[in-house]
């Protein structure tokens, strides 16, 4: 029975933060008099030496104390006596694990928005050194128009921006303060809940006790947060896998991402690009198990929400992993520029342009459409690229085509003629890295001054 309802041997993880808040709540306790300061001095001095030892790996747990918080409790009572068992004056283990959890989250999410500007910072360095790099770009995985490399880089920029800007958002929901909410009414004791916010960094406490002990939103809503992150991965995962395969060969991965085959010795395989793709749906599981657990529990705290934990631990680490590989993995890629021309030169992604073309020259736009459908046509039967055409042949089919429809039909003319803002021309991409060189200085000015706020005492 202990060993299946015990949290121990998940929950340790928030040894830190149990002691963080557990120094924010003694010290109110003191500051509204309800212990005397010597015995807010030993107990504050206590936890300290008790956090020393847990960095030290000195502490080992018991499942018969059932969770964090009694393990912790236990040793300052065996450190400082029994002034130690005063610490619980005025609070619950369920208003405790709320704020703990409250504590962790806001530190990882800051965490992972950096992380996330790291991974832009990759992205946009490679996008920088291919702004002349032109490939094909896709549609239903056929080749649709020419784009350049760069803005199809910026696009997963744009996507993690998202991100950056929905872990931020959740960062407001997650630095409320529970700790005051007892274990669902309150406390008879006079307390100051502002105070501890104030001393823990929270911009806010709770407005209703129940609430309080009850609500696992900003858990959840972490874990979409996370779900939306680990699937804008495993689409640049797919890609890259795709790219560095001998069909494309757009790209190459650095060796140090990539493994062998225990037989075939020619083999190098994308293996970081795989297990993030493959890790993605364990987040969303995550996610469903927890939006499962919570769907039907009446107020306030149950034991069932002791399962809000494991999925979130995990949730982390995948996540962090992930992280930290990406960027690393997208800075060293090596891009096959020639290999990239050698596609767009050899596709029909430039026939769009020759129906602009026509459009320009006065035919609507769904008899260019046909015209060009037969014109490619006509290229497929006989072996021929639109580049390949004669004059004749063009006029063939209209008598609108002239010769400056070649100077038209060049990759870099078909690229540079989206010019409209977030287009793929050279100088609109140009503006969108620069765009995105801004936010990212102001993102890793927010992650700064918030990991400042996440510190302990």
């Amino acid at each position: 029975m202990e060993e299946y309802t015990a949290s121990i041997l998940f929950d340790k993880e928030l040894a830190e933060e149990d002691i963080q808040g557990s120094l924010a709540h003694v010290t109110m306790l003191g500051q509204c008099g309800i212990l005397p300061a010597e015995d807010v001095e030993a107990i504050k001095d206590g936890l300290k030496r008790i956090r020393e030892r847990i960095r030290r790996g000195e502490v080992e747990y018991s499942v018969g104390d059932e969770d964090i918080h009694m393990n912790i409790e236990k040793l300052l009572i065996e450190q400082i006596g029994p002034v130690g068992g005063k610490l619980h004056t005025g609070r619950s283990r369920n208003d405790q694990v709320a704020t703990d959890m409250h504590l962790y989250l806001r530190r990882r999410v800051t965490e992972f928005v950096g992380l996330l500007a790291r991974l832009q910072e990759a992205l946009i360095r490679q996008a920088k050194a291919n702004m002349d790099t032109i490939v094909p770009g896709y549609t239903h995985l056929q080749r649709a128009q020419p784009i350049l490399f760069a803005h199809h880089l910026m696009a997963y920029v744009e996507m993690f921006q998202r991100d950056i800007d929905r872990f931020r958002d959740s960062f407001r929901r997650i630095n409320v303060l529970p700790l005051g909410a007892g274990a669902l009414a309150g406390t008879t004791f006079p307390i100051d809940r502002h105070l501890v916010a104030e001393l823990l960094h929270f911009d806010a406490v709770y407005e209703n006790s129940l609430d309080a002990v009850s609500d696992r939103d900003f858990i959840v809503e972490f874990l979409s947060c996370a779900s939306l992150v680990m699937m804008h991965l495993s689409r640049l995962c797919e890609e890259l896998v795709l790219w560095s395969s001998t069909e494309f060969q757009f790209v190459e991965l650095d060796d140090a991402f990539c493994t062998g085959s225990s037989i075939m010795p020619q083999k190098k395989n994308p293996d970081v690009a795989e297990l993030v793709r493959g890790k993605t749906g364990r987040v969303y599981g995550h996610l469903i198990g927890l939006l499962t657990t919570l769907k039907a529990l009446p107020l306030a705290y149950n034991k069932d929400m002791q399962e809000d934990k494991e999925g979130m631990f995990d949730t982390v680490r995948t996540l962090q992993g992930a992280l930290q590989l990406f960027a690393p993995m997208v800075e060293t890629m090596k891009v096959n520029r020639q290999r990239m021309r050698e596609a767009v030169n050899r596709d029909f992604s430039n026939a769009t342009d020759i129906a602009d073309y026509l459009v320009r020259k006065g035919l609507p736009f769904r008899q260019a459409h046909e015209v060009i459908g037969k014109t490619v046509l006509y290229c497929l039967q006989n072996g021929k690229f639109l580049l390949d055409l004669t004059l004749d042949e063009y006029r063939s089919f209209s008598p609108l085509f002239d010769e400056d429809i070649y100077e038209v039909l060049q990759p870099e003319r078909v690229v540079d003629a989206r010019d409209v803002y977030g287009g793929t021309a050279a100088n609109r991409v140009r503006d969108a890295v620069e765009r995105a060189e801004r936010r990212l200085s102001e993102t890793r000015e927010w992650v700064e001054a918030h990991l400042a706020r996440c510190e302990t005492e």
